[in-house]
């Protein structure tokens, strides 16, 4: 009986870790990492980031650090509204709500560019609606292309773990 419940816990634990690996890893700078004297709003501005993706910095360890601080923090390269600070030099950032992050370095590297905003968008409630309201705004509005699986994940996930559940309680 518990080897069928740990089966099942497993079973579940894997369909939520799959659900996760929805989310896109976003490292900033691509292949040039976190230094100065690169455009990261240029990067930036190419990505798309929604909600529970992650946002990533790799850099030397004992060289830069990352500090996550407001609108004013990130203009002035200050610690005005310190939210979280970082330094392992291999920094994961889940970005778990729809606003503007802002990032920067707080070893003076700031004034070299070292400084990145990112906006996340929330994920679409519903792909169907959500792409008819855009489709006649696509042209002229620069909102971002929906990812609609992860919904579809979900109600997936919750049809399986249902089925798993009654499979287990059927005594099969």
């Amino acid at each position: 009986m518990a080897s069928a419940e740990l089966i099942r816990l497993r079973f579940l634990l894997l369909l939520s870790a799959a659900i996760l690996t929805g989310a896109t890893d976003h490292i900033v700078g691509g292949h040039l990492g976190w230094n100065p004297n690169i455009n990261y709003s240029l990067w930036s501005n190419n990505q798309t980031f929604y909600v529970h993706d992650l946002i990533s910095f790799r850099y030397p360890k004992n060289m830069y650090n990352v500090f996550e601080v407001n609108k004013t923090g990130y203009d002035n390269c200050t610690m005005d509204g310190l939210v979280g600070n970082w330094s392992s030099g291999k920094d994961f950032i889940h970005l778990d709500q729809p606003k503007t992050y802002y990032f920067i370095c707080g070893n003076g590297l700031c004034f070299s560019g070292m400084k990145v905003a990112v906006r996340v968008f929330a994920l679409p409630t519903s792909a169907a609606s959500h792409t008819a309201s855009n489709s006649s705004s696509r042209a002229t509005s620069a909102s971002p292309v929906p990812r609609p699986w992860p919904a579809t994940l979900v109600a997936l996930a919750a049809v399986l773990a249902v089925a798993w559940i009654g499979i287990g309680s059927a005594g099969i």
